[in-house]
């Protein structure tokens, strides 16, 4: 007897219950690049009734990756939200991209999440941006649960993807489902939660329940037993149950792996094929039972004239959301939102908390990718777009203005690579420098800046394929003929031996009120950005000129002694000083704590250091010998090497710079054959 586990077009009535903030999923899709996130989002819009047909990467047909450069490329670069209910609860799905290039685009998405699906590759497992992602998502405490996906694949393993994430992610995978059939064979899986086999047809419309078939009954059972054993031992009330029963009933486990997922104690692990339309109603099914409403997070936290304060997802408490990205579109510059508490409306006026300047929300819209829908309003929990606000930026807050708040903005990545930029016709500039302008104040991980040697226009990014996709996005919407020059990498400069006792005193006398100031200062190397201290004693130097002398070494870093590039790595000590009773002030501490550790950065042994990227390269075991040449000659180190159905796996540490080009280098070397990803490893010295 065939029955569906869930209808694929939602009832009315769904729709209406999706709409209270318990019944609110806030998620996105996190993954290494062609681990396959892009196809789970299709799959689950096309089931929940979302769309009517499914789009394919291949084709270039899906609804989250409907930029022209994201279809041609066939990866995703910009995080597309989309909206979609399923089982009477909204979901908010943020699709975010994989390729380490735009991993800031995935820091702002984490920051408005409450929960996110990792999708993992059967046969690859943990891939290097799979743990970059996870690693920020445990940054902010995001709850997540596993789908190992590609399980029709050759090759495909789940107990062996699930062993990569136990020694690389998380210590205690809870695998609650058994494939039934492998590789090609891959027709279904087993609920070991309820015991029962879930399959599905051929071209994956519909699933069919039914028992566990005879020739998994024993090995479902022990697996299932092996997850009561891995759930009782971290969590109590489980564990109490087990012992007096020496097992745990359905509702038990469903119970503690709710709360093992909402804690991060525990990782609940799905597997299917997207692909293939395979896995994808239990993976809402578990979204749905496991991950966090906005009830289920702790209260936003922010501050009120430097004051903490809170607030709770309740849609009658003062508004008050973080804008999370900027978008231009036809309907008007789109300002995407994530409504922390209370309720904003159409028509309503709102604060942005930096800038006090009030902004009019003219239209509310849920947004289904380049897609929108009309709304009234937007409550607690809620991922909105809002068309009226014309100066709000990426991070800022916009709340009730008789009730202010600023919430922390998503943190922004230096860029690491540049490029030189300019218009063909000297009567193009002007429009180059606002076209760009517009590009940064959408993609915060942009930079633009005018060299003050050559007054070249440098734009800076997070690497090669970032600037490519940016200045490409420049051409096309603005229709400007653009030339662009080799890739230049961010270096910086660090402290490799220090000074002591350095004295640098700051006088001033021209007319009136003059200016002293008299500072010590120690300068050491640090395993670190920078840290600053104090060891004055008996008052020499007030306190309020202390925190002037720090500021005014913070201005000192921006540029080094050596090349001019922004100095790190390195702990200041301020140990004596002197004022003058009339004539100091905080502006001639910051002066003079500028103008010190200028001097003494002089003074000290310094070294330039560069930009190094973890690579790991896949290529033919045949040729194996040339890539391991090839890197040498770019000044790689490799750190490791495993093999895997008739491939290598290289790991290496080479230098970003060593990089540009590398992907064409690679597959003339193997044919086409060898691919690499590549993620920052921090800096290292730069050879003289």
């Amino acid at each position: 007897m065939r029955t569906d586990l869930h209808p694929l077009h939602p009832h009315p009535a769904e729709a209406t219950a999706a709409e209270t903030t318990a019944a609110v999923r806030n998620l996105g899709i996190l993954a290494h690049v062609d681990a396959g996130k892009t196809t789970v989002t299709e799959r689950v819009l096309h089931l929940t009734g979302a769309t009517h047909r499914r789009g394919e990467v291949h084709d270039g047909t899906t609804v989250t990756d409907f930029d022209p450069q994201e279809r041609e490329r066939g990866i995703t670069i910009f995080a597309a939200a989309v909206s979609c209910t399923w089982d009477g609860h909204r979901i908010n799905l943020i699709d975010t991209p994989g390729h380490v290039d735009f991993a800031d685009e995935v820091e702002r998405s984490l920051r408005v999440l409450d929960g996110a699906v990792a999708v993992f590759d059967a046969v690859a497992g943990v891939e290097p941006q799979s743990e970059s992602v996870w690693r920020q998502a445990d940054r902010h405490g995001v709850p997540r649960i596993a789908f190992v996906n590609k399980l029709d694949r050759a090759g495909a393993d789940l107990d062996t993807a699930v062993d990569s994430i136990r020694r690389r992610l998380h210590p205690a995978p809870l695998v609650v489902q058994l494939p039934i059939g492998r590789e090609s064979g891959f027709t279904g899986v087993v609920d070991l939660v309820r015991l029962r086999a879930l399959l599905w047809t051929g071209n994956g419309d519909g699933v069919r329940e039914g028992p566990v078939p005879d020739e998994l009954l024993t090995e479902a059972q022990q697996r299932r037993r092996q997850l009561e054993e891995a759930v009782a031992e971290l969590h109590p009330a489980a564990l109490e149950e087990f012992c007096a029963t020496s097992a745990l009933g359905a509702a038990t486990l469903a119970t503690a792996l709710r709360d093992l997922t909402r804690t991060g104690a525990g990782l609940v692990v799905l597997c299917g094929s997207a692909y293939r339309n395979r896995g994808i109603e239990p993976l809402l099914d578990a979204v749905v039972a496991y991950l966090p409403s906005p009830l289920d997070v702790p209260p936003v936290r922010g501050t009120l004239d430097g004051a903490p304060q809170e607030r709770s997802a309740d849609p009658a408490a003062p508004f008050a959301g973080l804008v999370f990205k900027v978008h231009p579109a036809t309907t008007g510059r789109l300002t995407f939102l994530r409504v922390y508490s209370g309720t904003v409306r159409k028509g309503d006026s709102v604060l942005d908390a930096g800038t006090g300047r009030v902004e009019r929300i003219a239209r509310i819209l849920r947004v289904q990718a380049d897609r929108h829908e009309e709304m009234h309003r937007a409550a607690a929990g809620d991922i909105v777009a809002v068309v009226g606000p014309k100066a709000a930026r990426t991070g800022a807050t916009l709340c009730a203005a008789g009730a202010p708040l600023v919430l922390e903005p998503p943190a922004a990545a230096d860029p690491v690579v540049a490029v030189a930029v300019e218009a063909h016709r000297n009567g193009d500039t002007e429009r180059l420098v606002s076209a760009l302008a517009r590009l940064v104040e959408e993609d915060p991980s942009l930079a633009v800046r005018t060299d003050p040697e050559t007054g070249q226009t440098l734009l800076s990014g997070m690497g090669e394929l970032h600037l490519e996709v940016a200045v490409e996005k420049v051409r096309r919407t603005h229709g400007l003929e653009i030339a662009v020059g080799r890739p230049q990498v961010a270096r910086r400069e660090t402290v490799v031996a220090g000074v002591c006792g350095r004295t640098f005193r700051h006088a001033k006398q021209d007319g009136g009120a003059g200016q002293f100031a008299q500072v010590v200062l120690d300068v050491e190397p640090l395993d670190g950005e920078f840290a600053f201290a104090s060891t004055v004693v008996g008052g020499r130097v007030p306190q309020e000129y202390v925190r002037a002398v720090e500021a005014g070494c913070r201005d000192a870093l921006a540029d080094g002694p050596l090349a001019g590039h922004p100095v790190t790595g390195l702990r200041v000590t301020l140990t004596d000083g002197a004022t003058h009773v009339k004539d100091s002030s905080e502006l001639a501490f910051r002066t003079a704590g500028r103008l010190a550790l200028r001097e003494a950065l002089r003074a000290c042994t310094m070294a330039v250091l560069e930009p190094i990227a973890e690579v790991t390269v896949t290529v033919p075991q045949d040729a194996v010998g040339g890539v391991l040449g090839d890197l040498a000659a770019r000044r790689g180190r490799v750190t490791g090497s495993t093999s895997r159905s008739g491939t290598a796996v290289l790991t290496a540490t080479v230098p970003l710079a060593e990089l540009f080009g590398y992907a064409t280098r690679l597959r003339s070397r193997t044919q086409g054959r060898g691919t690499f990803t590549s993620r920052p490893a921090g800096y290292a010295p730069a050879p003289r």
